[in-house]
C-alpha cells in the first residue's frame, strides 16, 4: 500500500526542526516531503558575522538533502493551496509549475521583512533576512570604506563613511555593533582614510533592544557608546534618497548606506489560504491544528498559537518558538499515524542571546543577566547547540577571526538589484 504524504511547506527553524522530527518519529508510516525555496536550512541568527566577515556565508547554510534523513526535498516556491482537494501548487527555480498532494500538512513559511510606508525605502534601503542580503551588505561597506579613501571631496568621503541602521531590536543591534567594529578594521588598513567611519542606530522606542530585559539592553547601550556608534532612540526615517535620508527629527544625514531591521511580518501567503488570521498570522488551537482542518498544521512565525504561559495572548515571533513547535508538530503528527498521545504546546521563555561582536554580548540565560566574556561564551555556546550542523567550521571561523588578521575583500557574487526589499527571505530572532 502507498504511504501517506506529510508536505511541509517551509524550511525554516519550524519546517526544519518538524521534518527532523517526524523522520525519527515515523518515516516508516508515511512520505516525508519539504517544499522549500532553497535546499538549505539557513541559521539567520549568525547572519550580522556574515556581513561583517567573521563568518564564511556557507556555514550559516545547513543541506536539507543529507541531513534530514528519509525525507524527500522539493525545490519551489509554494503559491497556492485547495484545502478542499489536498493538494500544495508550487512554481520551480525555473518557472515549471507543479503540485503535489498531502495526506498531512505542515504550513512552517516564515516571515518577511516588516516595511512601512516611508518615502524612498523599498528603493533605497537594504534589508537583512537572507544570505544574500548579508553577503550583498558585506560587499557594499567594504566598496563603501574604498570609495571613501579614493574620494578628494570631504563632503563624498563623509556620506560613503556613513551607515544608518533602522531598527533597534536584536538584528539591527547587532548589525550596528558587527558593523562599527569592522569599518574601525577596514579604516585602520587604509592610513589615506582620515576619518573615522560613523555608524548611526535609529529607533522610536526609548532604549535599544526594547524588547528584552532593561538590563540587557543597557549592556548593549553601553557597549554601542563605547564603540562610538550614534545611536538614536525615538528617532526614525522620515524619507530616503538615493544621497541619504531625512530624520523625523528633520535632520538630514548624508549616507549611502540604509539598513532596513525594523521587524518581521508574517508571510504574505499566509493571507491567500481563506483561513483565518490574526496580525496575518494563521490561526490554529493549542495542537498547531488549523480549525476547521484536522490534517492541517501550522507553526513559527505565519502562526498564531495561543501561548498557554500568557493566557489569552499568541507565542511570539521568535526561533525558540519555532523550533519547538516544529518537533511538537512532527509529535502531533506521528500520534495522528497511532504512535503516541498529541500534546498541547506550551513554553517558558528560557532568555536571549545577543552577540555584540569582539569580546562583548548580552545574554539572559535563565533569566540570569550575564555581559562580557561570560554572556560571550554562554552566546557561543548556544549558538553552536542550535546549529544543526557545520558546527566545527563557525567555531574555527571565530578562532581564526580572534587569532589573524580577517580579510576584507569584495566578493561581487550579489548585484544590489538581486535582493530587492519587498522580497528578503523569512528570519527570526534567536533565543535560547
Amino acid at each position: 500500500m502507498t504511504k501517506p504524504r506529510v508536505v511541509i511547506v517551509g524550511a525554516g527553524f519550524a519546517g526544519y526542526h518538524a521534518a527532523k522530527t517526524l523522520s525519527r518519529l515515523a518515516k516508516d508510516r508515511a512520505e516525508i516531503v519539504v517544499l522549500n525555496a532553497t535546499d538549505y536550512f539557513l541559521y539567520l541568527p549568525l547572519l550580522p558575522e556574515v556581513a561583517a566577515g567573521v563568518v564564511e556565508p556557507r556555514r550559516l547554510s545547513v543541506p536539507l538533502t543529507g541531513t534530514l534523513d528519509g525525507v524527500r526535498v522539493i525545490i519551489g516556491e509554494a503559491d497556492h493551496v485547495d484545502l478542499q482537494n489536498r493538494w500544495v501548487g508550487f512554481t520551480q527555480p525555473e518557472g515549471e509549475r507543479n503540485r503535489i498532494a498531502y495526506d498531512r500538512l505542515v504550513l512552517a513559511v516564515g516571515s518577511v521583512n516588516k516595511l512601512l510606508p516611508i518615502p524612498g525605502v523599498t528603493e533605497y534601503a537594504t534589508g537583512f533576512r537572507s544570505l544574500p542580503e548579508a553577503l550583498y551588505l558585506h560587499d557594499h561597506i567594504v566598496r563603501q570604506i574604498e570609495l571613501a579613501e579614493q574620494a578628494t571631496d570631504p563632503a563624498e568621503q563623509r556620506a560613503r563613511a556613513t551607515f544608518v541602521v533602522v531598527g533597534a531590536g536584536y538584528t539591527g543591534t547587532e548589525v550596528a555593533a558587527h558593523g562599527q567594529l569592522f569599518t574601525d578594521r577596514l579604516s585602520a588598513q587604509r592610513p589615506r582614510l582620515k576619518i573615522r567611519p560613523r555608524w548611526m542606530l535609529l529607533d522610536v522606542a526609548s532604549r535599544a533592544l526594547p524588547e528584552l530585559d532593561k538590563r540587557m539592553s543597557d549592556t548593549a547601550h553601553r557597549v554601542l557608546d563605547r564603540r562610538g556608534v550614534d545611536v538614536r532612540m525615538g528617532t526614525s526615517v522620515a524619507v530616503a534618497t538615493a544621497d541619504g535620508v531625512k530624520l523625523t527629527d528633520g535632520e538630514y544625514v548624508p549616507t549611502c548606506t540604509l539598513v532596513w531591521c525594523v521587524g518581521v511580518r508574517p508571510d504574505p501567503f499566509v493571507a491567500q489560504l481563506g483561513l483565518r488570521t490574526e496580525k496575518g498570522r494563521l490561526v490554529t488551537d493549542e495542537y498547531l491544528t488549523v480549525p476547521g482542518f484536522p490534517e492541517v498544521y501550522a507553526c513559527g512565525d505565519a502562526a498564531a498559537v495561543p501561548d498557554l504561559t500568557r493566557p489569552g495572548e499568541m507565542c511570539t515571533m521568535t526561533a525558540q518558538h519555532a523550533q519547538r513547535q516544529g518537533k511538537l508538530v512532527a509529535h502531533n503528527i506521528a500520534a495522528s499515524y497511532g504512535q503516541g498521545r498529541r500534546k498541547t504546546y506550551k513554553h517558558y521563555d528560557l532568555g536571549w542571546v545577543v552577540d555584540l561582536g569582539g569580546r562583548d554580548a548580552a545574554a539572559n540565560p535563565l533569566k540570569v543577566p550575564l555581559s562580557g566574556l561570560p554572556a560571550k561564551a554562554v552566546t557561543r555556546g548556544y549558538h553552536l547547540l542550535a546549529m544543526p550542523g557545520n558546527r566545527a567550521r563557525v567555531a574555527s571561523d571565530w578562532v581564526l577571526d580572534a587569532t589573524m588578521t580577517r580579510p576584507a575583500v569584495q566578493l561581487g557574487l550579489v548585484p544590489a538589484n538581486a535582493v530587492p526589499l519587498e522580497s528578503s527571505s523569512p528570519e527570526v530572532p534567536a533565543r535560547v
